[in-house]
């Protein structure tokens, strides 16, 4: 298995992502961008993308908070805060974090995807509203952003979001305007998926530790929304 950090630049950051791939396959693979939480890339999405990386995809986690590293929560918010307010920014995070992963030889680039975590899964979103031809965006627990529709009609390939009912982040009012959005938009393939009960990060299993409300790990609502990406995943790009 090749296992490397890869330092790159972008939004005048110096940027250190995680990359996986099996080096004793041969020919063009499938490849998966991943994109970490809002904390910053953390152990979860390193151990995402060497997971796949055992399924035979390229997988590359980009890193938006700077270095490879996890700031001062503090920190980490406020940085989060003015990517949230800018999706410009946003996009020029995923797609340069998208350009070192098509740059890696054995890709094939007819068969990419995007995925993200919390914030990570905007981040994958905003890639495709540049167009860029991404056959699958996954998010995991992720944000919704105010009305992106006219952006969102340069999406092309299909797109799955895994929430919880009750994520604060991800309010009933925020998911259905993002119906509106899709329908609006005539995205052509998409999908919400909901877990009664619960709550953001629900992948994470150390985000239960943080004793907040509306945030901790739910082992079933993990493993269904894996699998459910694991088979858009089949669907989209193909055998491995």
């Amino acid at each position: 298995m090749h296992i490397e950090d890869i330092a790159y630049e972008a939004d005048g950051k110096s940027l250190l992502g995680h990359l996986a791939f099996d080096d004793q396959l041969d020919g063009p693979r499938p490849a998966i961008l991943v994109s970490h939480g809002g904390p910053g890339l953390d152990g979860l999405a390193k151990g995402v993308t060497e997971k796949l990386a055992t399924m035979g995809y390229i997988a590359f986690a980009l890193d938006y908070q700077g270095n490879g590293e996890q700031p001062p929560i503090e920190l980490a918010l406020e940085r989060l805060g003015g990517l949230i307010d800018s999706p410009v920014r946003t996009a020029e995070l995923a797609l340069a974090g998208f350009n070192v992963l098509m740059a890696q030889p054995a890709v094939d680039p007819n068969r990419v995807a995007a995925i993200g975590f919390c914030f990570g899964g905007q981040v994958s979103l905003e890639l495709a509203r540049l167009g860029i031809d991404v056959k699958a965006v996954v998010g995991f627990h992720p944000g919704y952003t105010p009305d992106r529709t006219e952006d969102s009609r340069n999406i092309k390939g299909s797109v799955l979001l895994c929430s919880g009912t009750e994520d604060p982040f991800a309010t009933m009012e925020q998911r259905s305007a993002f119906e509106v959005e899709m329908r609006e938009a005539g995205v052509a393939d998409w999908r919400l998926e909901l877990y009664g009960g619960v709550g953001h990060s629900f992948t994470d299993p150390e985000a239960s530790e943080l004793g907040i409300p509306g945030i901790g790990y739910d082992a079933n609502a993990a493993r269904r929304s894996w699998q459910s990406m694991l088979a858009l995943l089949n669907e989209t790009l193909g055998s491995n």
